[in-house]
């Protein structure tokens, strides 16, 4: 039996894989390609955002554990930034900002790795990492070979990627940002976030002060990971906000709901907003070990009883409710690994 996928995870479910890699040295990447040999792997990051099977993965994982940031001139005020794929993103961002540079600073507390980062097209506060990247090197599967994909390369959207969407094909080596060097933070987009600084919206305030009030923003907002406590097996957001029609939009409206553009243009509505117009709450118990987290609806987190299966169903409950109610679907956020 090979290891757990339990352990690495947050949400601390999933049976074993038939065998797992720890890929920790960038430079041997070709030793664990030949390892595999012509088995089609999962690739791992921090776990944050995977809900892995009970019965585990019948074939090879690798969890993505390389380290190292380094920084190369990129004209008069901007630098690029190369990480690799396993350093956290929230190292990458912590750095970034001790180093003077803007460009991801809103991007702090996000769990999850730097190489996911441009799969799911990470982003809060107003900047994702779209916006920044200017290239990544990968794997890919399918040719046996190592390529470069610029930011075009990966036809990003809301969430999403070419990466994202082709599942499989692609293993993130590292990622390049191009930042700027910069005092201060880009302007802030998000009220409660001008709120919080205590400034007003469109301002720019210190680098590292904009950087430290994000944290702790998630953090009041449940929007962090915590390390213990009844909140700390999860994985973030259970569901994308929603694509609405403008109809569906004035309707969210008119019942004081939000409905907003995303970085794409598409109308969204709040998928927490409207698990609550359902019924749902922060703390609620919905069965089989599994339960909305104590700060936040859209937060679900797995207790001792629970089960990859039985968290899976809950979800897929979850949005059968919203859409009988309202119409509007709910597409689950975390990845599924297995089956």
């Amino acid at each position: 039996m090979g290891a757990l996928l339990a352990h690495h995870t947050t949400l601390r479910l999933g049976g074993p894989a038939e065998t797992l890699f720890a890929h920790t040295d960038p430079a041997s990447w070709p030793d664990l390609v030949q390892a595999v040999g012509n088995q089609q792997p999962a690739v791992l990051g921090g776990g944050s955002n995977v809900l892995a099977a009970d019965a585990g993965y019948p074939g090879p994982v690798i969890r993505m554990a390389t380290r190292g940031i380094s920084v190369c001139p990129a004209g008069r005020d901007d630098v690029e930034v190369t990480a690799q794929a396993g350093e956290p993103l929230n190292s990458v961002v912590g750095y970034t900002v001790s180093a003077g540079l803007s460009g991801i600073e809103y991007l702090g507390g996000i769990p999850g790795t730097i190489g996911a980062a441009p799969v799911q097209n990470a982003g809060a506060y107003g900047q994702q990492i779209a916006d920044r990247l200017v290239s990544l090197t990968v794997w890919d599967w399918h040719t046996r070979r190592c390529q470069r994909l610029g930011a075009a390369d990966c036809e990003f959207g809301y969430r999403t990627s070419l990466i994202k969407r082709r599942p499989g094909r692609w293993t993130v080596l590292d990622v390049t940002l191009r930042l700027r060097r910069a005092r201060r933070a880009a302007p802030v987009a998000y009220r409660h976030l001008a709120e919080a600084l205590g400034v007003p919206l469109g301002s720019r305030p210190p680098l590292a002060e904009a950087a430290a009030a994000v944290v702790a923003d998630r953090e009041a907002r449940g929007l962090s990971l915590p390390s213990a406590g009844p909140d700390a097996r999860q994985v973030g957001s259970v569901f994308l906000n929603p694509p609405v029609s403008a109809a569906q939009a004035e309707r969210l409206r008119a019942a004081g709901g939000p409905a907003f553009p995303d970085a794409d243009g598409r109308l969204r509505g709040s998928a927490g907003w409207l698990l609550e117009q359902c019924g749902y709450g922060p703390g609620q118990g919905l069965g089989q070990g599994v339960q909305c987290s104590t700060a936040r609806t859209l937060t679900v987190t797995a207790g001792e009883q629970a089960t990859a299966a039985a968290f899976w169903l809950t979800l897929t409950a979850m949005s059968v409710r919203v859409a009988e109610s309202t119409g509007i679907a709910l597409h689950p956020e975390p990845a599924r690994l297995g089956t």
